[in-house]
């Protein structure tokens, strides 16, 4: 297996304590804006720690592959450029949307392109 990408050390700590057994992680990524503090991206799940709960609270959600039944590139242009121009992507659960943003746009193709890849 390939070695996994992260931003940050201890994002990635944290979504290997709480591993299954014999679950890999693909790539922890750190997100900006409000709301998404991380996501990581393993061979079972995606997993995202949600900041927006009242008093400072958070949650690690997770997500498995079997759920999601969209993944989608967010952009505030038009389509005239790249298809990955933007660092932004959403994640459909159900009726529910996690909305994530990265710095960079390969990061957001990274994320985009093994969620397909699982669902699909």
């Amino acid at each position: 297996m390939a070695k996994a990408t992260y931003d940050r050390k201890e994002q990635f700590q944290q979504i290997q304590s709480g591993l299954l057994n014999g679950e890999q992680i693909i790539a922890v990524y750190d997100a900006i804006g409000t709301g998404t503090g991380f996501i990581g991206l393993t061979d079972r799940r995606v997993i995202i720690q949600d900041r927006s709960f009242v008093g400072k609270r958070f949650a690690i959600t997770s997500i498995p592959y079997a759920k999601i039944t969209s993944v989608s590139v967010v952009s505030n242009k038009s389509w005239g450029g790249s298809f990955f121009s933007t660092g932004a992507i959403a994640i459909h659960v159900g009726a529910h949307t996690y909305e994530v943003e990265f710095r960079g746009a390969e990061k957001s193709h990274h994320v985009h392109n093994v969620i397909l890849h699982y669902i699909s």
